[in-house]
């Protein structure tokens, strides 16, 4: 069964907006491409299908395949001294096709915008009943923002949060092996050829390619194995639920904070972060960059899908256990700490009580570096 004939038996199974997406290692693997050969598969079937946002890039090959897919007109919006297109959210929930293709899924929106971010005109797109079939590349997701950063040195400004490709019904990696994408890109195809080698240069290094490549084929799989597990759950499964504690340091908090939303992304599991205010840490006496510091990383965490919660106590530990005991937490995840020498010499922190303490009720901790 090919790909698009599955997806088309999703559609008929729920009147409820599907959501596929496809995902690759970097820009001109071909997703958008395959996007379109799908579109003409399902129109061909007598689906109603529309084009919401198709980004060629002035790709040849690309551009000769969204001739004859029906398109939705994008609105366009005045901004800074220029007129910018933009996808027309209500014009596609107006027009209501069966399917909507939406490319670059992470696309932050011009302000002034209903939404923030592409992602979220989707989800209402998909609330609305209407059918997506969308595009992304690996570096966007923001769990792997840290990961992508150490393999190519450039930090993601636009990120898509895990919440959003867990809510996926299906997830196509689109493959090429790092010499079929380096040839690619040496034939123009993927850009024009005055930014060939400076692509070559820097973003498309043959060990980096390997890496990212690397990454989409383990975030696909594990997105699959989520949702075989989600259909063979039996009755005595006991949900994993993780507890992140942060601090208002702001570096350690935010890995806390990203490492714990990817665990809790594979085990599809409810999870909250946690922050023990001390009398120390109150707001007038806290330094205001820190309060910035913590307000970004709650935004940070909400986005990528946890419960936030402030708790004011002088006792690190005791809230921690305090907020464990109250909502059947399972899985505890702290960072590494940082001792004091006297707490070296003698062997004592706050952090071996609560190790102590968590594991006379079977709880599991994580520390992570």
């Amino acid at each position: 069964m090919s790909s698009a004939d599955h997806f088309l038996q999703l559609i008929q199974k729920s009147k409820r907006g599907k959501f596929k997406i496809y995902i690759g290692m970097s820009a001109g693997v071909g997703k958008t491409f395959r996007m379109l050969q799908e579109a003409h598969t399902l129109l061909r079937n007598g689906i109603d299908v529309k084009a919401g946002f198709i980004e060629t890039h002035g790709r040849e090959e690309t551009d000769a395949l969204a001739i004859g897919i029906p398109t939705i007109e994008r609105r366009s919006i005045f901004y800074k001294g220029k007129y910018l297109e933009e996808m027309d959210l209500q014009a596609i929930i107006n027009d209501h096709p069966e399917v909507v293709l939406v490319d670059e899924l992470a696309h932050t929106n011009v302000e002034g915008s209903k939404n923030k971010k592409r992602w979220q005109d989707v989800l209402e797109i998909l609330e609305n009943g209407i059918n997506v079939i969308s595009a992304m590349n690996i570096q966007h997701i923001e769990s792997l923002n840290e990961d992508v950063k150490n393999i190519t040195g450039i930090e993601v400004s636009e990120r898509v949060p895990d919440k959003v490709l867990a809510l996926a019904d299906e997830v196509v990696n689109i493959d090429l092996t790092a010499d079929e994408l380096l040839t690619r890109l040496k034939e123009g195809k993927i850009y024009k050829k005055e930014k060939i080698e400076t692509a070559l240069a820097n973003f498309f290094q043959s060990n980096h390619i390997l890496q990212l490549r690397e990454l989409a084929l383990k975030e696909v799989a594990t997105h699959v194995e989520k949702k075989v597990e989600a259909e063979i759950k039996t009755e005595n499964f006991k949900p994993v639920k993780f507890l992140a504690c942060i601090s208002s340091n702001e570096k350690v908090a935010k890995t806390i904070i990203r490492k714990t939303a990817r665990m809790a992304s594979y085990y599809s599991s409810p999870w909250t972060v946690l922050y023990i205010q001390k009398p120390s840490e109150s707001p007038e006496k806290i330094a205001l960059d820190k309060q910035r510091y913590l307000i970004n990383n709650f935004n940070l965490a909400q986005e990528l899908g946890a419960k936030v919660v402030r708790m004011k106590e002088s006792s690190v530990h005791q809230g921690i256990l305090e907020y464990v005991n109250q909502h059947n937490i399972t899985t505890v995840c702290i960072g590494k700490p940082r001792h004091k020498l006297w707490q070296r010499i003698s062997g004592y922190s706050w952090i071996y009580t609560l190790m102590n303490r968590l594991n006379e009720k079977h709880i599991d901790i994580i520390i992570l570096s």
